[in-house]
C-alpha cells in the first residue's frame, strides 16, 4: 500500500505496485546423473519467494524457480495421494512439481470513483509445498533375470564391456550392472538383475528392490543354471511365479529362456528345461558364457527380438503422441 507524495501534490493517489509471484519446482531428467545419492544430503528445495511490491507503481520481480535434476529412468510420486506425477524417461524431460504463489496486487488497482484512495492490497498466496517419493528404475531393453549364482554376471561380462563382480557365492551382485551389447549393426542395453529367491515379490533376499527395473524391460533372458539342479523346470517356474506375483505386468513379459554352464550340465537338466520352454512357447538357448559357447548366436537372437519389439512400439497407434 502506498500513495503518492511529492511537493505541491496535495493527494497523488494511490501507487502501491505489485508483488512478485513465488517461483516454481521443476525436476528434469539428465544423462549426467545415473543415480539419487545427490539427494541424499539435500531434502528441502525451495524455489526463491517473490519480491514485495513498492511505491511508484513499481511491481516486485518474481522468484526463481528451482530445478532439481534426476536421472532418466525416475519416477516422482506424492507421497501424500501415491500418485505418479512424472515418469523421466527422456534426457531434457521437465514437469513441474510444486508451483509457486501468485503475487498479491497493489492498492493502485482498487481505486475508483467512489474510493479514491483505498488503505488496502491483495496480499499474494504461498506456493504449493509437496512430499516427493523418488524411485529409480532403470531402462534397458533387455533384463537377465535368475536365481542367485546362476551365471547373470557371468554372461553380461561376456556379451558387453561391463565389468560386475563375479564370485561363487550368492548375491554377489548387489546393484543391477547395464552393459551395451553389439550384434553385427544392431546394439542394445541388457541389465544384469540381482538374484531372486522364492518370496522376492514379498521382499525375500533382494526382493523386490530390484524387480522395479525389470519392468523397463522390453524382454527378460530367463537364466537357468543346468549344473547345480536335475530340476531345472522347478526352479524355473518360482521365477516365472515370482515375476507374476509381484505385477501382472512383469508376468505378461516376452521372454526367452536360457540355460547356463552348458559345459557343466547335470545329466538330464538341459532336456528337462528345453521341455518347460516348449510348453511355454518361449523360446530355448542353451550357453557357456566361460567356454563361449552359444554366446554370439544368444546375442544375435536377442538382437532380432529386440529389433522386433522396437518396431511394434513404433507402429503402436499411440506411438506419436
Amino acid at each position: 500500500m502506498s500513495f503518492r507524495r511529492e511537493k505541491f501534490v496535495a493527494k497523488g493517489g494511490p501507487n502501491g505496485g505489485d508483488g512478485g509471484a513465488g517461483g516454481d519446482v521443476w525436476v528434469v531428467a539428465s544423462n549426467r546423473l545415473n543415480t539419487l545419492y545427490h539427494l541424499h544430503f539435500n531434502r528441502e528445495w525451495k524455489a526463491e519467494r517473490g519480491e514485495h511490491g513498492m511505491g511508484s507503481n513499481c511491481s516486485g520481480r518474481a522468484g526463481h524457480d528451482e530445478t532439481i535434476e534426476l536421472p532418466v529412468g525416475s519416477v516422482v510420486r506424492d507421497v501424500e495421494t501415491g500418485m505418479v506425477l512424472v515418469d523421466l524417461t527422456e534426457e531434457g524431460q521437465r514437469a513441474l512439481v510444486a508451483k509457486g504463489g501468485r503475487g498479491g496486487q497493489g492498492n493502485q488497482h482498487f481505486a475508483s470513483a467512489t474510493r479514491q484512495s483505498p488503505r488496502f492490497a491483495q496480499p499474494g498466496e504461498p506456493g504449493e509445498e509437496r512430499r516427493l517419493n523418488i524411485q529409480l528404475k532403470l531402462i534397458a531393453d533387455v533384463g537377465i533375470v535368475g536365481f542367485p549364482n546362476a551365471g547373470k554376471s557371468t554372461l553380461i561380462s561376456v556379451i558387453s564391456a561391463a565389468r560386475p563382480k563375479i564370485a561363487d557365492y550368492p548375491f554377489t551382485t548387489l546393484i543391477p550392472n547395464l552393459g551395451v551389447v553389439s550384434a553385427g549393426a544392431d546394439t542394445f542395453v541388457v541389465a544384469d538383475i540381482p538374484g531372486l529367491i522364492e518370496g522376492a515379490h514379498e521382499g525375500h533376499g533382494l526382493g523386490d528392490r530390484f524387480l522395479r527395473h525389470v519392468e523397463r524391460c522390453a524382454l527378460l533372458v530367463h537364466l537357468v543354471d543346468l549344473s547345480q539342479t536335475e530340476d531345472p523346470r522347478g526352479e524355473a517356474e518360482i521365477i516365472e511365479r515370482e515375476l507374476s506375483r509381484y505385477s501382472e505386468l512383469l508376468g505378461s513379459k516376452r521372454r526367452i529362456v536360457c540355460g547356463s554352464k552348458l559345459d557343466s550340465a547335470v545329466e538330464g537338466a538341459a532336456d528337462n528345461l528345453r521341455s518347460y520352454a516348449s510348453e511355454r512357447g518361449y523360446p530355448y538357448v542353451e550357453i557357456s558364457a566361460v567356454v563361449g559357447t552359444g554366446i554370439e548366436s544368444l546375442k544375435f537372437r536377442l538382437a532380432e527380438m529386440v529389433r522386433e519389439i522396437r518396431r511394434e512400439e513404433t507402429e503402436k497407434p499411440d506411438a506419436a503422441v
